[in-house]
């Protein structure tokens, strides 16, 4: 067994919590409100500057060079083509540039990307990947069963530019890569760092869930 494979199997358990949850049901079934789905946008944005930082960090943490220009393409097109097609999409929903701009994280989507790049600046490249992961890998396991449960009614789904790019295989090829990554640079670990890399992996992924429930719950700042 690969240790992206023990990943997986030992995830099940939280990654379909995240699949059920109502806002995730809601983009497939097309019923989320749109009010929902515009605040979904804007924290996504500001989550999304953090969460290119990550791959920065790995360009400074490979070990190789065809693994440091993999990061630098990666971030590359988060800041270039990602964030520009958020923009464009979220123009879609009535939401300006300077709106995405002006979003100030909540708590959970701060202390989310905060865990990460303390995670990433102070621990080793493994680290790093097994908190990168949970995200790129579980957002195309969601669009996949999205399109699956209900790619017969996507025409008239308002959200279905949003499965459609989670579902594809150009978005999983990040995930495929960072997998594979991750499987090499583990052989040979002792049980207690799989251990640690394994507890990364598990925090991030829960983290992925409360980012759905903080959007379904309308969370933001008490004071």
């Amino acid at each position: 067994m690969t240790f992206s494979e023990r990943l997986f199997n030992n995830i099940q358990s939280i990654w379909n919590q995240n699949h059920q949850h109502p806002f995730v049901q809601g983009i497939g079934k097309g019923t989320l409100p749109k009010e929902m789905f515009q605040e979904y946008m804007k924290q996504d944005y500001v989550y999304l500057i953090q969460y290119a930082k990550l791959y920065a960090i790995g360009v400074q943490k490979a070990n190789d060079l065809a693994s440091m220009t993999h990061f630098a393409q990666l971030l590359h097109n988060i800041l270039h083509f990602e964030m520009n097609v958020h923009r464009e999409y979220a123009s879609q929903f009535g939401i300006t540039t300077e709106e995405l701009e002006q979003t100030k994280p909540t708590p959970n989507n701060l202390a989310y990307t905060s865990y990460m790049l303390s995670v990433a600046q102070n621990g080793t490249l493994a680290e790093l990947i097994s908190c990168l992961l949970p995200c790129a890998w579980d957002y195309w396991e969601i669009g996949k069963l999205l399109k699956k449960q209900y790619g017969h009614q996507l025409e008239n789904n308002p959200y279905k530019t949003w499965i459609e790019t989670y579902s594809s295989d150009e978005f999983g090829s990040i995930a495929l890569w960072l997998i594979k990554l991750l499987d090499e640079i583990t052989i040979g670990k002792s049980e207690d760092e799989l251990a640690v890399l394994e507890n990364h992996f598990q925090i991030t992924s829960k983290y992925e869930y409360l980012f759905w429930e903080m959007l379904m719950s309308g969370q933001d700042w008490p004071l």
